[in-house]
């Protein structure tokens, strides 16, 4: 197993970006405050000064009662409207323009003064979306939990972190545990931070993620040259805690987003699910690349493992190097 991992490996390094959770999505909320009135609040995707081309468009009769206002908030810009729409929302179709052009998402809110909620999730091929009148809870938790996919799949830091516990990990059950560990502790923390009962500055903690994945490409190459270090004896506790900082990760991906005023647990839960099935979709996909592919490859090249655990480790030294130098 060792050896076709370390093999996935190698495509992996070669595959990955030096740039993981650039593709963040937009948040667009949405809050009735009269019959006619509405507060609109819309984070953009923003890399230093630049942002992502992406504008909202309301439907004819929508005016602005205010200049716009725009600030910056973390790795986006939050733009603030208050407009007046004759005749309400209700049944009128939103869109979000330049979206199609991007590889990006965006979330969308709406909040009526009934209390009731509206959750949308738009993307490149669906970037418009109508208001319902009656919406359901179900909308709010499907798109939270392709969120959670979504953020966990396209993060390619975290998985590349897993990936390494694959490459260290060589007994089925020790692997069990350890990634057992892990998923607890990033869920704790991933809902500590997400309901701002515990914070932690999100630049440091993106460079401890990138510092998580140097280590355990360390002690592959230790354990290759038969040195039973701390690590390769009980994974699960290293896994729990680098899984703590992880869900520190998350959490403030989450925070970015946005959490529902009226749906914070639902979402909360959905979002921490999704997260969870995305990880253990691409745990499975490798174990089963694996299976399929071992009666036909018989990889046996001792360098093969420790020069997987090379690159993976210069990527995450590249990252590492990269996060800090952004404090």
């Amino acid at each position: 197993m060792s050896q076709l991992l370390a093999f996935l490996a190698v495509l992996l390094t070669l595959c990955s970006s030096s740039v993981a959770h650039e593709l963040r999505p937009g948040f667009l909320e949405i809050r009735q405050q009269g019959p006619e009135t509405y507060d609109i609040r819309f984070k953009v995707p923003a890399r230093g000064e630049l942002r992502l081309g992406l504008y909202v468009r309301l439907p004819e009769g929508c005016t602005d009662m205010a200049t716009p206002r725009t600030e910056r908030t973390g790795s986006a810009l939050l733009e603030r409207r208050a407009v007046r729409c004759a005749g309400g929302l209700d049944g009128k179709t939103i869109g979000i323009d330049g979206l199609s052009s991007t590889y990006t998402e965006v979330v969308v809110r709406t909040a009526r003064q009934d209390g009731s909620v509206q959750t949308a999730r738009l993307t490149p091929d669906i970037p418009d979306f109508t208001i319902l009148g009656a919406p359901t809870w179900t909308t709010t938790a499907w798109t939270y939990f392709a969120l959670g996919m979504q953020h966990i799949l396209l993060g390619i830091d975290h998985l590349l972190f897993v990936f390494a516990l694959l490459l260290l990990i060589r007994d089925p059950w020790m692997l069990v545990k350890t990634i057992t560990a892990f998923t607890v502790a990033h869920s704790i923390t991933l809902a500590a931070a997400a309901l701002r009962w515990a914070q932690a500055p999100q630049a440091p903690v993106e460079g401890v993620v990138a510092l998580s994945i140097v280590f355990v490409a360390a002690e592959i190459v230790h354990q290759s040259r038969g040195r039973a270090n701390f690590a390769t004896r009980t994974p699960w506790i290293v896994a729990f805690g680098f899984g703590l900082l992880h869900g520190f990760g998350f959490g403030g991906a989450l925070k970015e987003i946005g959490l529902p005023q009226n749906d914070v647990p639902l979402a909360l839960l959905t979002f921490n699910l999704g997260v969870e099935a995305g990880q253990l979709a691409f745990i499975a996909t490798v174990l089963a690349f694996k299976a399929s592919l071992d009666r036909l490859l018989a990889l046996d090249i001792p360098w093969l493992r420790s020069a997987s655990a090379y690159g993976i480790g210069c990527i995450a030294a590249f990252w590492l190097v990269e996060r800090v130098s952004g404090f």
